[in-house]
């Protein structure tokens, strides 16, 4: 992959890192709380810190089936016959005090009885009757789970912050925990902009067409688990725009447009930005996605994203998702996923400007390699239906060869869950 020294044809436009370090770094957690069920916690964020009323396990208990014996009994360097004496399950703990000489039957999971520190596997075990015949070199400690060895009692389980996927909804749950203090939702209302643009079911007009960014957008943030607020579509007059920024400003968390960022006659977003509130920036050195607008009118903060669809999608990814997470109260952010892998096509790009390809992984044995996802022009919504990750040229690239190394951006990455991106 070659890389030349910066280019100045991007001067203009704000770079990828920097929009994100000016949009991550005015941000605030919204503020409000409520204490939910256990069961409607799925995607929500901590408000409070869940902490552990017991230990987690409760008591010792056994790793794996096997036997339960005193490693004092066991000989270091030959075969040791111990008495099986009874068993224990989980759930029927073994009731009486293990003695010389003696080991109990145990099962995964079940109480260590009194008297023994070890658990030998049954692998390895050789059983006549009521004997057993153990090999040398078993240690005391093994195969056992100590209590408290996954959460001690009155420790953090869980802290504010954290947003509950299944594996916390089971951690809490293992607590004997049935409600949790979660932040409000945060709300987000979205609209679409365009004369060109009909809804799904309306009959389209000469050079008309449905509109998919709002079912985009509707997607990718229930995925967060935000409250939604759709607008529809709003026609390209200044009117009807201002009328649909203060309704959606005045209700709304974060308000997200798609379309009229650009510079042409009827793109008004921009502008509106400006005198209803105030934009901190509107282009960016990226592609497919450059013209976006970022800044608040009162207290709601401002997206202004492309409407060619798969900018819109870049976009939101790239820049909004991480804000919405913010804004959500999830602390630390997750770092984006991004890995090294063999690029399988060939290409040329200006200097100066990220690009977001859409990638397909290619899984054949060998070292893991990535080629292009169909066309790749910022309308070609297909590619990515077709795709699993972005391919992330960076400013400094102006070639890509087959065999080269080039980072991708997994898209099961991209949508967070629970506070770790894999």
């Amino acid at each position: 992959m070659s890389h030349p020294s910066p280019s100045n044809t991007a001067q203009d436009a704000l770079k990828a890192a920097d929009a994100r370090r000016l949009i991550l770094d005015g941000l605030s957690p919204v503020t409000g709380s409520e204490r939910v069920e256990l069961h409607a916690a799925l995607e929500r964020v901590l408000a409070q810190d869940v902490i552990a009323p017991l230990d987690v396990p409760m008591h010792d208990n056994s790793a794996m089936d096997g036997y339960a014996v005193r490693a004092e009994d066991l000989s270091a360097g030959s075969e040791t016959m111990l008495t099986v004496v009874g068993s224990a399950l989980a759930g029927h703990p073994f009731a009486a005090c293990l003695g010389a000489g003696e080991a109990v039957r145990i099962m995964t999971g079940a109480v260590i009885p009194d008297g023994a520190d070890a658990v030998v596997m049954q692998e390895i075990v050789r059983r006549e009757d009521d004997r057993i015949f153990i090999p040398a070199g078993q240690q005391k400690g093994r195969n056992l789970r100590r209590a408290g060895e996954d959460l001690a009692a009155g420790s953090v389980a869980l802290a504010a912050g954290r947003r509950c996927g299944p594996a916390e909804l089971g951690l809490i749950a293992s607590l004997g925990i049935g409600e949790v203090v979660v932040r409000r939702r945060l709300r987000v209302a979205f609209f679409s902009t365009g004369d060109e643009l009909a809804s799904i079911g309306q009959p389209l007009a000469p050079g008309a067409i449905y509109d998919s960014n709002r079912h985009t957008l509707s997607g990718a943030l229930a995925r967060l688990g935000c409250e939604l607020l759709d607008l529809g579509i709003v026609p390209d007059r200044p009117a009807a725009l201002e009328a649909a920024f203060a309704k959606a400003a005045g209700t709304a968390d974060v308000v997200i447009t798609s379309g009229g960022v650009s510079v042409g006659d009827a793109d008004f977003i921009r502008e509106l930005m400006a005198r209803m509130g105030e934009v901190s920036f509107w282009k960016l050195a990226i592609k497919p996605g450059r013209p976006m607008a970022f800044g608040r009118i009162g207290d709601a903060v401002l997206f202004g994203l492309p409407g060619n669809p798969v900018a819109t999608m870049v976009s939101f990814y790239q820049f909004v998702q991480d804000a919405l997470l913010s804004l959500m109260g999830v602390t630390p952010l997750p770092p984006a996923a991004r890995f090294a892998v063999r690029a399988d096509f060939a290409l040329r790009k200006p200097a100066g400007r990220v690009e977001y390809l859409r990638g397909r992984l290619l899984r054949d044995g060998t070292e893991p390699g990535v080629t292009l996802a169909g066309a790749q022009g910022s309308g070609m919504l297909r590619s990515m239906s077709e795709a699993d990750c972005f391919i992330v040229l960076p400013e400094d690239c102006t070639s890509v060869q087959a065999g080269d190394t080039v980072f991708i951006q997994p898209f099961h990455g991209l949508v967070w869950r629970t506070g770790k991106r894999t």
